[in-house]
């Protein structure tokens, strides 16, 4: 499943990204990484970013890159 489709507060794990070098990186820069635990904090409104916590640090996403990560349920 896509970071996209996921509800505010669910915990998830990165799984993989999609999309080339050039998201992988930029992802990486924010760093974000496969494994890591996310958690959506805040959708904004109007197809606005998503706001996510990443090992404690917010990181605003928006919508098109949230497409790109591949994410699974954390359990």
């Amino acid at each position: 499943m896509r970071l996209i489709d996921i509800e505010v507060n669910t915990a998830v794990e990165i799984v993989s990204f999609e999309g080339g070098k050039g998201i992988s990186s930029k992802l990486r820069r924010l760093g974000l990484m496969p494994g890591d635990q996310i958690i959506i904090i805040k959708r904004a409104p109007f197809r606005g970013p998503l706001l996510v916590d990443a090992n404690g640090r917010s990181v605003a996403l928006g919508r098109g890159v949230a497409a790109k990560i591949e994410v699974s349920l954390c359990e």
